[in-house]
């Protein structure tokens, strides 16, 4: 029998390789890890699935997220959790839930009960969203269709792997459904925990897992420096009262190399836009957001237009602005520093 190898980037101390074998070594940790492989969950949902209290579940959490196994987020007044990225956690735990046989009685009726719960989630997002939906609905039909959009996004992404992509603004997911199959990481940020569970549906009900959801700011937005291949703001900067702060700080979260996108609105005359739906901007010229992205450092900007479906006046053109991290993978963080000081 061969002996279990790592790769040396996924290496642990004994100290904390025992931390997770005893972590994982309990029955309710152990179907709590495997429930988490399927995707994030909060404590209440875990509650129900599990039938234990919930001062239960949080001690058994607390544990593996004091072991590395399981990250944690808040969204509001509410927790989530998620299987840590971290590879060398990794390398141990994923053998041990792949030898999980998913026909054991209670591994099976976790399933079940999983799948009960995101039913439950998925009702209670779509009730909020038939709520708003008729409004969407309206302003869809005076921009291009959706369907054009997406294809006009998906070209100008381009066919080689995304990497990781953060959608800052993600609304209903509908971005993250298109381009998260491409990357190996995908983030949607929301300031809405609404939305959140709308989007959250979403990617259950188009069977998308291990895609991270976060609340937050996009002008304080909760990840370092250089961290996405690909960053996409789609139809938020019109809500916004400082679309060149958001920009710069979206331009911050780039990898050497990485793309910023931004999908907005040309600049128009509906002004009910802003009485009735809460837009700030009444859309965005060319120059001004390009000259946006020039001062955020990034270059190499492409943008396009895409025209309303019959070209009048009173609708609105959807634009698509691309711009580029200079800096090359092969001189970061040499590039990187330089930056930081200019």
């Amino acid at each position: 029998m061969s002996a279990l190898r790592l790769q040396p980037e996924a290496t642990l101390p004994l100290s904390a390789s025992l931390a997770i074998l005893r972590a994982t070594g309990e029955e309710t940790r152990l179907r709590i890890l495997a429930l988490l492989g399927g995707g994030e969950l909060s404590v209440s949902d875990l509650t129900d699935i599990l039938g234990q209290s919930q001062p239960r579940i949080s001690r058994h959490l607390k544990l593996l997220v004091d072991a590395g196994i399981v990250e944690r987020h808040r969204e509001g007044a509410w927790a989530f959790f998620r299987l840590a990225d971290a590879p060398a956690s990794r390398a141990v735990v994923t053998p041990i839930l792949a030898g999980l046989d998913p026909t054991d009685p209670v591994v099976a009726g976790d399933r079940l009960r999983l799948a009960d719960v995101r039913t439950q989630r998925a009702d209670a997002a779509q009730a909020f969203f038939a709520r708003v939906a008729p409004r969407w609905d309206s302003l869809r039909s005076l921009h291009a269709a959706d369907a054009s959009v997406e294809a006009a996004v998906l070209s100008l992404v381009g066919a080689e792997p995304i990497g990781s992509f953060l959608d800052l603004g993600t609304g209903t997911g509908r971005m993250l459904q298109i381009l998260a199959p491409r990357a190996n990481r995908a983030v949607g940020l929301d300031a809405s925990h609404a939305m959140l569970a709308v989007a959250r549906a979403n990617l259950g009900r188009a069977g998308l897992s291990g895609i991270e959801l976060r609340q937050g700011d996009v002008y304080a937005p909760p990840f370092g420096r250089d961290s996405f291949d690909l960053v996409l703001v789609h139809q938020v900067l019109h809500y916004l009262d400082d679309p060149a702060r958001a920009i710069s700080r979206a331009a911050g979260l780039l990898a050497p190399g990485g793309r910023l996108m931004i999908v907005d609105f040309a600049p128009h005359g509906l002004e009910f836009l802003r009485e009735r739906e809460g837009h700030r901007r009444l859309g965005f010229a060319r120059d001004q957001v390009a000259g946006w992205l020039a001062e955020a450092g990034l270059g190499a900007v492409e943008s396009r237009d895409l025209a309303p479906p019959s070209g009048g006046g009173d609708q609105l053109t959807v634009s698509i602005w691309v711009a580029a991290d200079g800096r090359r993978r092969t001189d970061w963080p040499l590039a990187a520093a330089t930056r930081e000081v200019a």
